[in-house]
């Protein structure tokens, strides 16, 4: 079966995104990818971590911080990694039109986290004047979250690259891979953030 041919239950292999040797070789490519990322997030926390009381005589983490617009980000981005489960599901169950439906969703929830953390950095420079060169703490802190959002970014133009290059093409061997590493890279950011929720953001808030 060629990569590009359109599949059906009959010619459904047991992984389609693993049944080729280019599959294969993008699923080991992204691990090692994987593996570079998170290193560079260690040394984000590393760095916050070790920064975070450096306030400069501006807000600390109890004064600055607002849990229940974090919170809810945190929800949209959660449900946004069990909508991509979905979506997947879908794929190997070869229902192609219920995989782009629930990546749709995965997108609509992602961007929903995006507007809700642009808020959260509004909120902070316009009413606490607090900004990425008021102190090392600022410094820290908007590199690792916004590090983070840029992530989330390139994620949503990655998984709506897909949903609109592959919308008349349907599902086939050739990028059932895609799929399946831009769903894997999405729980990846997603378990990022419950790390950056729990060490910035909770920790901060008991001080």
């Amino acid at each position: 079966m060629r990569a590009d041919e359109r599949l059906t239950l009959e010619t459904l292999p047991a992984d389609p995104e693993k049944a080729t040797l280019e599959g294969k070789n993008k699923f080991l490519g992204f691990w090692l990818f994987l593996g570079g990322e998170t290193v560079l997030f260690a040394s984000l926390f590393g760095t916050y971590l070790a920064l975070r009381n450096s306030t400069n005589g501006g807000p600390t983490t109890q004064e600055l911080f607002e849990l229940p617009v974090v919170f809810m980000a945190t929800m949209l981005l959660l449900t946004s990694s069990l909508t991509s489960v979905y979506a997947i599901y879908h794929m190997k169950n070869l229902n192609f039109k219920q995989m782009q439906l629930w990546l749709i969703v995965t997108v609509l929830l992602g961007a929903g986290f995006l507007g809700l953390e642009i808020y959260e950095f509004h909120h902070y420079v316009t009413h606490f004047k607090h900004t990425i060169r008021s102190s090392a703490f600022g410094s820290a802190f908007y590199t690792l979250v916004g590090t983070h959002g840029a992530h989330v970014t390139f994620g949503l133009l990655w998984i709506l690259t897909l949903i609109l290059r592959n919308a008349r093409r349907g599902l086939n061997l050739y990028n059932a891979p895609k799929y399946y590493v831009a769903s894997l890279y999405w729980h990846f950011i997603d378990v990022v953030w419950v790390f950056i929720f729990t060490v910035v953001y909770l920790m901060g808030m008991v001080g």
